[in-house]
């Protein structure tokens, strides 16, 4: 074997590489020559509705939100489990069936715990 069709393969991944960074920095220089440019005062602001802002930009919240926000991640990531099992399911037999009752009773406890520490009440 020579060197040669190694070297051919490094010259693709550098082409790939100018080119990866290459047509990114061109759509953004030709995009700021080609947009309008007018900064004033109330543009400029934080919110671009003219409304002036109040109050401090860092606001804590409650760590509710954040943890029903992780559940609904987790149940919309057991939806797409669901599809290709249910997709799949007469050719998994009993076993795929089993299996997910398995990973859905998992969930559940991990609902029904949630829902003994009283995560999911909004007070």
């Amino acid at each position: 074997m020579s060197l040669g069709v190694y070297y051919d393969n490094y010259i693709l991944v550098l082409i790939f590489m100018l080119l990866g960074v290459a047509l990114p920095v061109v759509a953004l220089t030709f995009g700021r020559l080609l947009r309008p440019n007018n900064p004033y005062a109330e543009k400029i602001t934080t919110y671009e509705s003219g409304i002036t802002p109040e109050g401090d930009a860092q606001v804590r919240y409650h760590v509710a939100y954040y943890i029903v926000a992780l559940e609904f991640i987790i149940f919309d990531v057991e939806t797409v489990f669901l599809i290709p099992w249910a997709v799949t399911l007469d050719q998994l037999g009993w076993v795929g069936l089993n299996m997910m009752l398995i990973f859905i009773g998992i969930l559940a406890l991990g609902l029904a715990y949630s829902w003994k520490k009283r995560v999911l009440e909004w007070n």
